[in-house]
């Protein structure tokens, strides 16, 4: 089969897939497995759940932490088992968790952009943290898109933002090594707005196929070798959450499919001329103590594309920590569980005052 009878495949089985998602409704259930860490949701509005997991331990940081996660997949990657989840490490190290659990857009919600997502959405979720901690900032958190998510907000709301981590995000997108990069370069406004006038929002098999047709070696190599040879205890509970997690797409709003297109084009972002509702998304504006975290083994986002951040904003206080992980390594490898993340806690402690 060539590269284009198996892409034209594919399209053809998610045409099913989202024809039968609209006869059910796009994310009328979340198949999320048991979590590792108790929370319980403390405001639901929009297309925010916000979930709180209270800080355990007699070194209690003053500073709560919001946790922004990709609006495509599900994040329950961040807490996926016990003695394997970033939410229970961070919270066990004396911070207050909050985790923004995305609810996936329905069809009538194409209309949502960054606008809604980051100054509805986000906005509200800081208003709801700061009322229940009765503090004035938080610390972010945001992985990959949510770090995109987080820094815009971040501009666009500085005076909320007491620290700011960003984990491998996607910022200059003039660079182009990496097969997603290409592949995203040769999506044309035209092709993405068809997409939208066919499906409302980008389907959840879109995003799957797209992601899975661009890192497919270490998924692969990882189902069919490590699974079964892997001598490591618990190793298969593991692989099977991941792999769970890797099927858990969710659809993407129509707007903001549209809008990371031409922000990806354009590299608006990093050339400062992104506007978000009627604001310029200035990232000079951005004052607060800064660390970019850049996986240096990431196959999805190129760590060449996460270094500038630093040298974007005002901050006095900033840094790049470079450490040799994956894209999703960074979050479930016991190696960084032991090694990234106490840099990461220490490194939010050290500014909780």
């Amino acid at each position: 089969m060539s590269a284009i009878d198996e892409i034209a495949s594919l399209w053809m089985e998610g045409a099913t897939r989202t024809l039968d998602a609209f006869r059910t409704g796009f994310g009328a259930t979340m198949d999320d497995p048991p979590p590792a860490t108790r929370s319980r949701v403390i405001y639901e509005s929009g297309l925010v759940r916000l979930r709180y997991y209270q800080a355990r331990g007699a070194n209690k940081h003053r500073v709560p932490l919001l946790l922004i996660y990709s609006l495509i997949k599900r994040p329950f990657i961040l807490d996926l088992q016990p003695g394997r989840s970033v939410v229970e490490y961070l919270v066990r190290q004396g911070f207050d968790v909050y985790l923004i659990d995305w609810i996936p857009p329905r069809p009538d919600d194409q209309w949502r952009g960054f606008d809604a997502y980051v100054n509805i959405d986000i906005a509200n979720a800081v208003r709801a943290i700061q009322i229940h901690a009765g503090i004035e900032q938080v610390s972010i958190l945001g992985y990959c898109f949510g770090a995109l998510l987080g820094l815009i907000y971040s501009a666009l709301h500085s005076g909320n933002v007491k620290n700011l981590v960003s984990l491998t995000i996607p910022l200059d997108t003039s660079v182009r090594q990496l097969p997603i990069e290409h592949l995203t370069a040769a999506m044309t406004a035209r092709s993405a707005q068809t997409i939208v006038e066919m499906y409302g929002n980008a389907p959840a098999w879109m995003i799957y196929s797209f992601f899975s047709t661009l890192a497919p070696t270490h998924h692969l190599l990882d189902k069919f070798v490590g699974a079964y040879r892997s001598p490591r205890p618990g190793y298969i509970d593991t692989f099977r959450l991941f792999e769970r997690w890797f099927h858990s797409d969710v659809p993407m709003a129509g707007r903001i499919f549209l809008e990371t297109g031409e922000m990806w084009r354009e590299n608006s972002l990093m050339k400062g001329t992104m506007k978000v509702g009627d604001a310029v998304v200035d990232l000079k504006r951005i004052v607060s103590p800064l660390l970019n975290v850049i996986g240096d083994r990431d196959d999805i986002v190129n760590p060449l594309s996460s270094e500038p951040l630093p040298t974007l904003v005002s901050s006095a206080d900033k840094q790049n920590l470079h450490y040799p992980t994956s894209h999703m390594g960074a979050a479930i490898s016991s190696d960084s569980l032991k090694r990234l993340w106490p840099q990461i806690a220490d490194w939010l402690g050290a500014r909780d005052d």
